[in-house]
């Protein structure tokens, strides 16, 4: 018979997604109702499950970035760079930019945005996920074992590369980060709000008037006010109060006019045997007339 002598072709292996459940859906759902088609860039890719996901579509130009490549990674433009570096990637390269579950892993998370700011075409989409340690359950887990949800417990010291070594950002850390470096937030999502998080929704009315009290107080100008009401409202969203995971949806409004590091002295400690070495400090500056 005919079907007997075609050739037997293996199905493509199934690629386990590594972020919390229903992540990869939502932040594709996110990305095609703003980004029709065009090139996407997946940093970090990890195994390649999203990366598979953009293929499949057959809609967008793909290229993947990460410090490896493992062996599920499609065969698409891949990279291998440290996201805490320079990307290796022109300026202006792509329409979309998505991070999923990456920036919380990042010596230097605020550098990776700027660098997805100079990568990005005018108007381009940046797309971050991050634990969400904004929630009511987060916050008052932190309040009473001084860990966040996502990062209930001590870290193992002995593993310097251990994956609880995050620097978990809370939404207001996030926010700060895109705003100064040339991306304005568009929406703000959720993966999926599980149950025991809605239980902790009785204090949402404490939180609300202790935050409005404290942020109001802060306020040095107009604008200053203006953005702690919307810092406030957007914080008061149900993504942020009860969601699992933050999925921020930014599009660039301006290019970082200059980046400036500038490196503290190194410190000498005779009784260590070593010099050790300040972290940089970064200013940046943003006019919306100016472009790269």
């Amino acid at each position: 018979m005919e079907l007997e002598n075609q050739p037997f072709e293996a199905p493509e292996p199934v690629i386990a997604e590594s972020a919390s459940l229903q992540t990869h859906r939502v932040v594709y759902d996110l990305l095609r109702a703003r980004v029709k088609m065009g090139c996407v860039l997946d940093a970090p890719c990890g195994a390649g499950a999203f990366t598979r996901r953009l293929l499949d579509s057959q809609v967008y130009r793909v290229a993947a970035l990460d410090l490896e490549r493992r062996p599920g990674v499609p065969d698409v433009d891949f990279r291998a760079g440290d996201l805490n570096d320079r990307l290796p990637f022109p300026n202006d390269s792509f329409d979309a930019v998505v991070s999923i579950d990456g920036v919380e892993h990042l010596q230097q998370p605020c550098h990776f945005i700027r660098e997805c700011n100079r990568i990005l075409r005018p108007g381009g989409v940046l797309i971050v996920t991050a634990p969400n340690i904004s929630s009511v359950r987060s916050r008052w887990r932190w309040f009473v074992t001084g860990y966040h949800n996502k990062s209930g417990y001590p870290p193992d010291e002995q593993d310097a590369v251990s994956p609880e070594q995050m620097r978990m950002l809370s939404f207001p850390e996030l926010r700060y980060m895109l705003h100064t470096s040339g991306f304005q937030i568009q929406r703000i999502s959720t993966n999926r709000s599980s149950a025991i998080n809605w239980l902790y929704g009785t204090l949402v009315p404490l939180q609300f008037s202790l935050s409005l009290l404290s942020f109001w107080r802060a306020a040095k100008t107009e604008e200053h006010r203006r953005q702690i009401g919307e810092i406030l409202r957007q914080m008061m969203s149900v993504p942020i109060l009860f969601g699992e995971s933050m999925i921020i949806v930014a599009t660039e409004v301006m290019k970082a006019a200059y980046i400036k590091q500038t490196w503290k002295a190194p410190v000498a400690r005779p009784d260590l045997g070593e010099m050790l070495w300040g972290e940089p400090s970064c200013q940046v500056r943003c006019p919306a007339h100016r472009r790269w």
